[in-house]
C-alpha cells in the first residue's frame, strides 16, 4: 500500500490564485478543501452529514431537474472575482445561471441558493457568518441545517431570517418557486424507527 504525503496548508494568509495552485497538487486531489479569509480549511464530513446533504439534494433534483431550473451540486467551490481571500464550498448548491459547466477549478459566481449542514466544530455563530458571507456575494437564498436539534434556518436578500422546526415545510423562495420539502424529510433516517 504506497501512502501520499499530504501537502502541507500554509500557515500565512493565502490568496484566491495561491489556493487553487495549491488544490491542483496531486497529493490534495482527493482532500475538501475551502479558503476561508484567508486560511485554507479542510473539511471532514460525517455520514450524518453526507447523509443529510443527500436528502436535500435529492429532493432538489427532482423537483428542479424535469423542469430544468438549473444545477445541483454537492460540495462545489465557488468565489467570486472580486474577493481573493475566498473559496466557499457549500455543502449544497443550486443554480440556475446558464453558464457552461466547471470541470476545474472554482465556479467563478456563488450559487442562487448554498446549504450549509453544521459539523460537530461548527459553532452558530460561524454557520451565521457564512450565510452572511454567500448573501453578500450574490446567493439569494441560504439553509442553515442543524442536525442536532433538528431546525434549518432559512436566509434571503427579501424576507427576515425564517426558523423553521419539524413540523414545518422548506421551501424554495424566489430561487426555487415551488419546492417544498417537509423539515421532517431533511433529517428523516429510513432505519430508525
Amino acid at each position: 500500500m504506497m501512502l501520499i504525503q499530504e501537502a502541507k496548508i500554509p500557515e500565512h494568509l493565502v490568496t484566491a490564485d495561491e489556493f487553487e495552485n495549491f488544490v491542483d497538487l496531486p497529493e490534495n486531489s482527493e482532500r475538501l478543501l475551502e479558503l476561508i479569509n484567508g486560511a485554507i480549511v479542510e473539511k471532514m464530513p460525517t455520514q450524518e452529514h453526507g447523509f443529510i446533504a443527500g436528502n436535500i439534494i435529492t429532493a432538489i433534483n427532482i423537483f428542479a431537474k424535469p423542469k430544468r431550473l438549473g444545477r445541483a451540486a454537492v460540495e462545489a467551490r465557488h468565489r467570486v472575482p472580486e474577493d481573493s481571500i475566498n473559496a466557499r464550498m457549500p455543502d449544497v448548491s443550486f443554480t440556475s445561471a446558464q453558464q457552461p459547466m466547471v470541470t476545474r477549478g472554482s465556479v467563478m459566481y456563488m450559487p442562487d441558493l448554498a446549504v450549509e449542514i453544521q459539523s460537530p466544530g461548527d459553532t452558530v455563530k460561524m454557520m451565521r457568518e457564512k450565510a452572511t458571507y454567500y448573501l453578500a456575494n450574490g446567493a439569494r437564498l441560504v439553509w442553515l441545517i442543524y442536525p442536532r436539534k433538528h431546525f434549518i434556518e432559512a436566509y434571503s436578500l427579501d424576507a427576515d431570517v425564517e426558523i423553521l422546526l419539524e413540523g414545518d415545510t422548506l421551501t424554495g423562495g424566489n430561487v426555487l418557486p415551488g419546492f417544498a420539502l417537509p423539515v421532517s424529510e431533511v433529517f428523516a433516517d429510513p432505519l430508525s424507527e
